[in-house]
């Protein structure tokens, strides 16, 4: 299978030069091993992954050995199996300043994070990894900064086809698993019962002790069907027919997992009676509509639930352009005791970005007269619109536009 470059690649490549260790996580399949493998290939690097029985055995009673057997320069794959590994590679960076000396991957825990940080603070950095975006599916990497100013759009739009509707329902229903890029439907159905089976249910059993299989396999669909909606414990619990403890700490492992990805509302002090709770999002479009049996184009595109699915999709097109980019954003959405509601905030710089997200080529454009909530405060606010399925960038006025989906 062709490989496919991935934008945390210039983002890794600045890590490798600075920490003496490198830690890229995210979840199970999005390619993390596969992006590291690649980038070793004209290294002399040694490569080992802690799902071999006999390496995962030595790594766990005598990480000495297991470092004299496997030498650095190195690459250990799905170190979350063997976290006993951590506190001799920290001697180890220590012996030695010599860079990018130890290449980890882990599917997302929080005891790995908090151990790894903990032992290797200083010595490591961490990266995280998501399943392909719209832009690296068409190799299609824009060389600058995500930028909402109409020049910058414009320019954007130069190197893309004009946005267009199944398009987009199809990055949607494939999702971003690298493995799944060149199945057919009866296969891609095969990966993603495969997945939730092989993966995500094993994962939960073993990993974090979860013996009704049953009622989790259900609060996974139940979730699916609730994305772009606030988190409502009561609803998840009683629609998945357990606990609202259980739902809370459920949820909790999903979001460890980067299965989901919970959205905060915006916080600050002068803006008052904001939202307390987080929007539910699927990190992967395509399990989502596997969950919820949306499962062709036409009827993702024109189901119950269209709008839902565009808003998740943009919503995660946005958080992979941030994690990937030099500049660091905060993503939010606003929403007040009165139900006002802006979808996006993107806070950079010490201004706010705001953004609606609606899936038409031809939305309301009095819907930015919402961004005046911030008139009333002394946050700054800069260019922003209505991201949608509009065919080019198009200004709605000095400050914003709409603003094609395809472009984020």
């Amino acid at each position: 299978m062709e490989y496919i470059e991935r934008e945390l690649e210039r983002k890794f490549k600045e890590a490798d030069a600075f920490f003496k260790a490198v830690l890229v996580t995210g979840a199970r399949q999005v390619g993390k091993s596969t992006m590291l493998k690649h980038l070793a290939e004209k290294q002399n690097r040694t490569v080992v992954t802690m799902d071999n029985d006999l390496a995962r055995e030595l790594a766990k009673s005598d990480p000495v050995l297991f470092f004299q057997t496997y030498k650095p320069p190195i690459l250990i794959d799905e170190i979350q199996k063997a976290p006993e590994l951590l506190e001799q590679i920290k001697i180890m960076c220590d012996d030695s300043e010599e860079r990018g000396r130890f290449w980890l991957t882990g599917s997302q825990r929080k005891k790995l994070m908090e151990r790894s940080r903990d032992t290797l603070a200083g010595r490591l950095g961490i990266l995280k990894l998501y399943g392909l975006s719209q832009r690296e599916k068409n190799k299609a990497l824009h060389p600058d900064e995500l930028d909402f100013s109409m020049g910058a759009l414009s320019g954007r739009a130069g190197m893309m086809p004009e946005n267009d509707i199944d398009a987009v329902f199809e990055h949607i229903r494939r999702g971003g698993y690298p493995d799944v890029m060149n199945a057919n439907d009866e296969q891609m159905r095969l990966y993603y019962q495969s997945y939730i089976e092989n993966y995500l249910i094993a994962d939960a059993v073993n990993d974090e002790g979860i013996s009704d299989v049953v009622s989790f396999r259900r609060f996974l669909r139940v979730c699916a069907a609730l994305i772009g909606n606030l988190v409502n414990y009561k609803t998840l619990a009683d629609t998945a027919g357990i606990s609202v403890p259980t739902a809370r700490k459920w949820l909790d492992i999903l979001q460890d997992m980067d299965v989901v990805y919970l959205l905060e509302p915006y916080s600050n002090n002068e803006l008052q009676r904001l939202a307390k709770t987080p929007k539910l999002y699927f990190c992967d479009t395509g399990l989502c509509a596997f969950l919820t049996r949306w499962l062709t184009v036409g009827s993702l595109r024109d189901g119950a639930a269209n709008g839902h699915f565009f808003e998740n999709y943009v919503v995660m097109e946005l958080v992979k352009n941030y994690a990937y980019s030099p500049k660091t954003a905060m993503l939010s959405f606003y929403r007040d005791s009165n139900a006002n509601e802006i979808d996006v905030f993107v806070e950079e710089d010490g201004k706010i970005h705001p953004l609606e997200i609606k899936m038409s080529a031809n939305p309301d454009k009095k819907q930015i007269k919402k961004y005046a909530v911030l008139e009333k405060t002394t946050i700054e606010k800069s260019h922003g619109g209505i991201i949608c399925m509009v065919p080019r960038p198009f200004p709605i006025d000095r400050e914003n536009s709409l603003i094609p989906c395809n472009l984020i």
